[in-house]
């Protein structure tokens, strides 16, 4: 027996392969293929990568105060990636100018630029300039002193900006799933070192998407607990449900 298939039959049985066909490439994965060989950013071998940072003394600029201290149409530039993707410390430094004329020289420029110019400062930092820099998260600049910044082509003076930068630790998302914390919370950070160990609490959580897991601590407080030769460093939320590095 021979059978005949009408052309419009032939053409709607084509129409039809291909929507099949373009609905299943457009499907989404499902969640073992989409996740297959995936990372957060910072993790390794399928875990956080734990890093402690000391963030010595630096200074933030806008695009304004870059011109009026290194010269029109000067922009800052990279002299070294910091481990946050696209952050630098750039070749620019500054001097910083407290009352009395006491100062700091090259201290070095972060970029990029922000919004509004600010001073990050160790306590003894302080001390040295004679301001009485309040311990502030930074951007958190309102109430706080000020300071004359000297570059090679002009003067900035700012009414306001200098801070001693609080402790706070960076991470992602899944870092903070992995903790059990979440962005504005408070956490731990002990820093096992010989004859020296410090516990710091009141590390404020900054989560976002991109960010690697780094907790970053002044000059003062990673000589206290001797960083470079510490033994063993945890991090953890304030109930101390420990996380090992």
């Amino acid at each position: 027996m021979t059978f005949t298939i009408e052309r419009s039959q032939i053409e709607g049985l084509v129409r039809s392969a291909i929507r099949g066909s373009l609905a299943a490439s457009s499907a989404p994965q499902s969640a073992s293929k989409t996740l297959a060989g995936f990372q957060p950013p910072g993790w390794v071998d399928g875990k956080p990568n734990l890093r402690v940072s000391i963030s010595a003394r630096h200074v933030h600029l806008t695009d304004e105060h870059v011109e009026m201290l290194f010269g029109a149409g000067s922009k800052l530039e990279p002299d070294k990636d910091l481990y946050q993707d696209g952050f630098y410390a750039a070749k620019q430094t500054v001097m910083v100018v407290g009352p009395r004329r006491r100062m700091l020289p090259n201290v070095r420029v972060l970029g990029p630029t922000r919004p509004f110019s600010q001073v990050e400062l160790a306590l003894t930092d302080s001390i040295s300039l004679g301001i009485d820099a309040p311990v502030r998260h930074s951007g958190h600049v309102h109430d706080t002193p000020g300071c004359v910044l000297v570059g090679p082509a002009g003067t900035v003076k700012l009414d306001q900006g200098v801070i001693r930068a609080a402790r706070h630790v960076h991470m992602n998302f899944a870092d903070a799933d992995h903790y059990g914390v979440k962005n504005s919370d408070k956490m731990q950070l002990v820093v096992k070192s010989k004859e020296c160990s410090v516990i710091f609490d009141d590390v404020l959580v900054r989560a976002d998407e991109a960010a690697k897991l780094e907790v970053h601590i002044d000059t003062d407080e990673g000589n206290a607990c001797n960083l470079e030769a510490a033994m063993e460093i945890l991090l953890r939320k304030d109930d101390c449900g420990c996380q090992k590095k």
